[in-house]
């Protein structure tokens, strides 16, 4: 295999198995044949549309883990308290 080296000059050549292929057509067909409206939204996209209803599921998801976050910072809080007072339970029977 020889490797030749490229200048800077030189324009980038593709093997002809590399060449690309033209992918324009395939993009042009599937824009032209949308409409100018939007589908209306189906099923759960139009239930939760409405009114806003997605905001309140996105709020109570967020406060759940609000929640649950709160949770563990306070378990580990408690946790580290017992720590210090067996450490200090020990150390004093000694």
């Amino acid at each position: 295999m020889t490797i030749h080296p490229l200048r800077p000059s030189d324009p980038p050549a593709l093997r002809p198995e590399q060449e690309r292929p033209d992918t324009t057509a395939a993009y042009d067909s599937t824009w032209a044949e949308q409409s100018e409206e939007a589908p209306p939204p189906e099923g759960l996209d139009r239930i939760m549309g409405q009114d806003g209803k997605i905001y309140v599921v996105l709020a109570v998801v967020l406060l759940i883990w609000i929640g649950v976050v709160a949770l563990l910072f306070r378990t580990d809080r408690r946790i580290e308290r017992l720590e210090r007072r067996i450490d200090r339970s020990i150390s004093e029977d000694e």
